[in-house]
């Protein structure tokens, strides 16, 4: 959940204030990850120890967002203008998991007073305490809460053991190694050392992790990066024949390079678009300009032989605000780019056809399986909601939906004929990975749904689609969900395409298609509208969202924006339902959206909505254009958005609530792209 940055410049020549903007900028475009505090560690003014020439690094850590770092960092006692031709930074901004926010509890932690080592984490340790304890007995003192600075100290204490055993320093990588294997859980690292002056080491399991490479133009190009595998355990023989190819391995170390990690492309894009994805226990040593990669290979696992050379499609303004006051604002008026996006090289509106490439090697095994398990947290939950019976429709096929921790506690049974969909906008999310993990160690077929290329869902499912939303940055999904849904419709379409029976309801829906981004411009212009509405209901303590059909979904994902932008209580309710509890909350009070459509459930909408109003309950309604609801005589107010077939419908009506929650958030001072105690992606479970 937090954001981990590295920079690496060797025979670049940089000043420590470049540097050190270069670090913080890196934060500033992970600080979705988490913002509660960062800091930074670089290398200092004052020697280290007698060791001349190795300076000592200099820990600057700060409660609060990034910005709050910045102020602090530029006026410490350091000579900004030093020029540093090889030198490591690290920085990391906090979504606190052990510990309270406050500068102890931050990142980098260190290995003792002198800084000997420091590390930056993303992730969490589950045997941290066992770890503490054994360090405790072993003399070390800790100073803060969090699992990270165990980590730290047991490097320290590896370290110290190997000096006292053969009277030198150990190598920086087998320290690393030797440290990692004892860690359980969720984590990706980066180490700086004073006793291994500009060298790097970096290693991940569970937590996402990527390194991005920039050198000169003639330099010459590499397409992979081949890996050494280290300390096999017992009845794992070293690969061998390892495949020949232009690699950093064998480039001259001489040759200027600038190395860039980080948790997500998006902080550096703007230095490369150059990237290499670390895969669970790489190690990555980086000295002297020279990048290897070697892994701890488990027992009965298979790994490749190389790390591939990605070359990242994204662009820089896809992750600036632009005009826009913020990111999430600007993610919603995105949407008729984004599902335009989504649907590019898919759809064939021509003939009426869809093609999914990614799926296409396995869709006729995903046509005999048993039953199609949809498994997804939060927003990505929501839009297999939203597309279940569509999918039951087309593919008369079970269709089950799961939320990923749900679906772990209980231990779902999964048979070899189960097709597992695992959604995630991210690719990263830690419960919706384990499932994956779960379901592929039962031998069902996976399928990835995420808007990360390179992730680690999409890498590990056998087959998927990228639904290319764009960079999504405001910590509340939305334009992710909209396309996540259009994903799963095609996917639908596609599941029916040879059926004769289903094609006239086929081509009514990819027709809508086509027309989807000018329905969604229409209810983008009903924002000052929209606004008005939200300038009296923020001082709310309470709201209550129905609808029944294609729209339930709608309802949980509004509830779930109002919740997480305006700290509002906000609950979902299932139209059906409201007379099996949720009635007795209703009052002239309680403030109440509501979406009935011209669908199958109308009569049925209409009828929750007289209860309603018998019970003084003035609902907004979110409805067709020219649509009037009353109920009792009772005229309601209404955001009449366009009517489209039924089952995109969803589409449409999640828009008035995405700019309703944006706006009571907004209305009532808060911060709409960072709000508290969430961050964008859950790499923890």
């Amino acid at each position: 959940m937090c954001g981990i940055f590295a920079y690496l410049n060797h025979q670049v020549p940089r000043d420590r204030r470049f540097i050190m903007q270069v670090l913080i900028n890196g934060l500033k475009r992970l600080e979705y990850r988490g913002y509660d505090s960062a800091g930074i560690a670089i290398d200092g003014d004052a020697q280290f120890y007698d060791k001349e020439g190795v300076a000592d690094i200099a820990v600057i850590k700060k409660r609060g967002k990034v910005a709050e770092l910045e102020k602090e960092a530029f006026v410490q006692s350091l000579d900004l203008d030093k020029s540093l031709s090889e030198h490591l930074g690290i920085a990391h901004t906090r979504w606190a998991t052990h510990g309270e926010p406050n500068e102890v509890n931050s990142h980098p932690q260190s290995s003792d007073p002198n800084n000997e080592f420091v590390v930056i984490h993303n992730g969490i340790i589950t045997n941290c305490k066992e770890i503490k304890q054994f360090l405790i007995a072993k003399g070390f003192v800790f100073v803060s809460e969090t699992d990270t600075e165990t980590i730290v100290k047991l490097v320290k204490y590896l370290f110290d053991e190997e000096v006292k055993k053969n009277g030198q320093a150990p190598d920086f990588r087998s320290l690393v190694e030797e440290a990692m294997q004892q860690l359980e859980g969720a984590f990706a690292l980066i180490f700086k050392s004073s006793h291994y002056p500009e060298e790097m080491i970096c290693t991940r399991r569970g937590s996402p992790l990527l390194v991005g490479i920039r050198t000169d133009d003639t330099a010459p190009e590499v397409d992979s990066i081949p890996i050494v595998f280290s300390k096999p355990q017992e009845g794992v023989q070293e690969e061998r024949g390892l495949r020949r190819t232009r690699s950093w391995q064998h480039l001259d170390t001489h040759e200027p390079v600038e190395y860039f990690l980080a948790s997500d492309a998006s902080a550096v894009i703007e230095h490369t678009n150059r990237v290499l994805f670390l895969e669970d226990n790489d190690v990555v040593s980086i000295q002297g300009g020279h990048l290897s990669i070697h892994h701890v290979k488990k027992a009965g696992a298979t790994t490749e032989s190389t790390r591939e050379v990605h070359t990242l499609e994204m662009e820089l303004n896809e992750i600036m605000k632009g005009s826009y006051p913020h990111f999430m604002l600007k993610e919603i008026f995105e949407q008729p780019e984004s599902v335009v996006n989504t649907m590019r090289g898919r759809v064939r509106f021509a003939d009426k056809s869809i093609k999914l490439s990614g799926l296409a090697d396995h869709i006729s095994d995903i046509k005999r399986c048993r039953r199609l398990l949809f498994v997804a947290c939060g927003t990505s939950y929501n839009s297999a909601i939203a597309t279940r019976q569509f999918l039951e429709e087309m593919t008369e096929i079970p269709v089950i939906v799961d939320i990923a921790s749900d679906f772990l506690d209980r231990k779902c049974p999964i048979f070899r004929d189960d097709v597992c969909f695992f959604i995630s906008q991210s690719g990263e999310t830690a419960d919706t990975l384990s499932a994956l993990r779960y379901c592929k160690k039962k031998g069902a077929l996976t399928v990835g749904i995420t808007n990360t290329v390179g992730s680690t869902i999409s890498r590990e499912t056998d087959c998927g689609v990228h639904i290319n939303a764009g960079p999504e940055i405001g910590v509340a999904s939305t334009k992710a969900y909209t396309s996540q849904i259009i994903t799963l419709i095609m996917f639908g379409l596609l599941m029916a395409a040879d059926s004769k029976s289903k094609s006239v309801r086929s081509a009514e829906v990819i027709a809508t298609l086509e027309e989807l981004p000018n329905h969604i411009s229409r209810v983008l212009e009903l924002d000052a509208q929209i606004k008005k509405l939200a300038d009296e209901l923020y001082e709310d303590k309470s709201m209550l969202i129905m609808g029944r059909g294609y729209n339930f979904a709608n309802c949980l994902e509004g509830a779930l924006k109002v919740k997480e932008l305006t700290y509002i209580h906000a609950e979902g309710i299932l139209a059906g339902e409201l007379k099996h509890g949720p009635l007795a909350l209703i009052d002239k009070d309680m403030p109440i959206v509501m979406i009935i459509m011209n669908d199958e459930t109308f009569q049925k909408s209409q009828n929750a909505l007289e209860q309603i109003v018998a019970r003084y309950g003035r609902p907004v309604v979110i409805c067709p254009e020219g649509f009037k609801p009353s109920a009792g005589g009772v005229e309601l107010r209404t955001i009449e958005v366009p009517e489209v077939v039924d089952c995109l419908q969803c589409v449409i009506t999640v828009l008035p609530l995405q700019l309703l929650s944006y706006h009571i958030a907004t209305r009532r001072g808060l911060d709409v792209d960072c709000p508290r105690n969430l961050a964008k992606s859950v790499t923890v479970e």
